[in-house]
């Protein structure tokens, strides 16, 4: 059939040679995706990874991203969101409904704790707080129309480490599923579902990534009915991502383990050196012997990664803390973790939790890849300002 240029230009039929073989993932670009012929099309099912439907699906480049985190989890089913917070969201409004009521640790991720209140206030779910270390007395606290309890190992800024398998075996012993924010251990120090949860959540936002520069997350399951009503919340919230973050995400696992252990030993070289600090009245790092849940932690984990607290004397005021972070020179003033960059933060702990007990100001480090001597040196310096 002649056509006109016009059309040649939307039309062409060329196509390049078969054979084309390279390490990276190829990224493909796609709303619209193309069936084959109509009976492709009304046989296609969306939730099904072995066929493409729409861009907003999946294409190759999400599958293989998917296919990739579920394995560094040991799971079955991975779905991708636009962060680790419409993680978090995906998997409540999935398992969600009026009338139920979901668990929460007092140490959550500020913005999960946020949601929960909003969940409360208004979807009619009751969102109610444990303490993260209750382990087994968590049974104390199931009641008929609990569903979910969420969990962090450790758990946010404070770093306590939960009792993993007993808050599950407790929570499954009542009906409640149990969701793990993973996010701290990557999948490379500890793998949930060996401990017993039902669902573990990670933002790849962090050492996935590696560059400080890609918003995503992931809810990983091992169950198939779990994982399509998973897949149902996350068609129905419209989440995707896109493939060029796919990409950066895919590129950055190669290395992550790598990275992760090179976060772990310049962490633990400079929480030591904290540690001995006069200035300095606690180290919340997991691996140190006196961090809340370190039985846990040296139960349950493999390693440790780049990120822990410290709590100040309580003879320092906030204007005195706040002087040390802004004279840190290698360490830049903002919130997540994982990448190259070592940061800082300064956090209000009598606000977020009602149970600290701290009167010292606890500030938050991500000890990134620079030389451990050198973040060391900057921290004396910072120091000497108090």
């Amino acid at each position: 059939m002649t056509t006109s240029l016009q059309t040649q230009l939307i039309h062409n039929a060329y196509e390049p040679p078969a054979g084309f073989a390279a390490f990276p993932t190829p990224i493909h670009h796609a709303s619209t995706v193309l069936f084959k012929d109509v009976a492709a099309m009304r046989s296609g099912d969306w939730k099904d990874k072995n066929a493409y439907t729409y861009g907003l699906h999946g294409t190759p480049t999400t599958f293989t991203l998917e296919a990739r985190l579920a394995a560094i989890e040991d799971g079955q089913f991975c779905l991708l969101a636009p962060s680790g917070l419409a993680a978090i969201a995906m998997v409540d409004f999935a398992l969600l409904k009026s009338g139920d009521d979901v668990l929460l640790p007092d140490n959550v991720y500020n913005p999960n704790r946020e949601l929960g209140r909003w969940l409360s206030q208004d979807f009619g779910v009751s969102a109610r707080y444990y303490d993260p270390l209750i382990g087994a007395g968590i049974a104390q606290l199931m009641q008929p129309n609990t569903r979910l309890v969420w969990t962090e190992a450790p758990g946010s800024v404070s770093m306590e480490v939960p009792d993993l398998p007993a808050i599950c075996a407790a929570a499954h012993a009542a009906g409640a599923l149990v969701a793990l924010d993973n996010t701290w251990s990557a999948g490379l120090a500890l793998r949930g579902f060996e401990h017993g949860v039902d669902i573990v959540m990670q933002a790849l936002t962090k050492y996935q990534s590696g560059g400080s520069d890609v918003l995503m997350g992931a809810v990983i399951t091992r169950e198939r009915a779990l994982n399509d009503r998973l897949a149902m919340a996350h068609m129905r919230l419209g989440m995707g991502v896109s493939a060029d973050d796919a990409y950066l995400v895919l590129r950055g696992l190669s290395s992550m383990k790598l990275r992760f252990e090179a976060h772990d030993a310049a962490a633990r070289k400079v929480a030591a050196w904290l540690k001995a600090r006069p200035e300095i009245a606690r180290v919340l790092h997991p691996a140190f012997a006196d961090c809340p849940g370190h039985a846990h932690w040296k139960r349950d984990f493999t390693g440790a990664g780049g990120l822990f607290s410290v709590v100040f004397d309580a003879r320092y005021s906030e204007a005195q803390t706040d002087r040390f972070v802004d004279s840190l020179a290698l360490f830049g003033i903002g919130y997540s973790w994982g990448g190259a960059n070592s940061l800082v933060m300064p956090y209000r702990m009598q606000a977020m939790r009602k149970a600290w007990k701290d009167a010292g100001i606890l500030v938050r480090f991500n000890i990134g890849l620079e030389d451990a001597d050198d973040l060391i040196a900057d921290l004396a310096q910072g120091l000497a300002r108090l």
